[in-house]
């Protein structure tokens, strides 16, 4: 059967929603499925996180935070059991990129997911080998999850 991974983004400019594309690329080129969602149209009767292997979230940094969506979306995860589930964190920032740790430790802690080696964060997928850390980052949660 074939290995699933759910990646939910929050973005502002697109910069995130390129780097879930990208980590998707890498997951299937990794021999497992990958489905991207917008934390917005993300609905969790119609994408239930517990049918998925792997579930990966990301969100830009803004003033610091997470985007709100985010956080919601962490806080409605925590009462659906995804303890021992593989995770993933990653996402866009200009100055800090704190709300990507806040994820990562979050769904570490909290969720008490088994988490791949650690979050991934960009400026931009555009810049400084962002498509190849993207996409081996998903090579990374498909190496765990195949």
């Amino acid at each position: 059967m074939i290995k699933k991974a759910l990646i939910i983004y929050a973005t502002r400019t697109n910069q995130t929603k390129k780097i879930a594309e990208l980590i998707a690329e890498g997951i299937r080129f990794g021999g497992a499925e990958a489905k991207v969602v917008n934390v917005n149209d993300f609905d969790p009767d119609k994408d239930n996180p517990k049918d998925y292997d792997a579930i990966v979230i990301g969100s830009p940094t803004y003033h610091g935070e997470m985007l709100q969506s985010i956080k919601t979306l962490l806080f409605k995860l925590e009462s659906l059991g995804l303890e021992g589930k593989i995770g993933g964190a990653f996402g866009a920032y200009g100055w800090s990129g704190e709300a990507i740790d806040r994820i990562y430790n979050t769904m570490l802690h909290v969720l008490k997911m088994n988490m791949v080696s650690d979050a991934l964060r960009l400026k931009s997928a555009d810049l400084g080998g962002g498509i190849q850390m993207a996409q081996s980052y998903g090579k990374e949660i498909a190496k765990k999850v195949v």
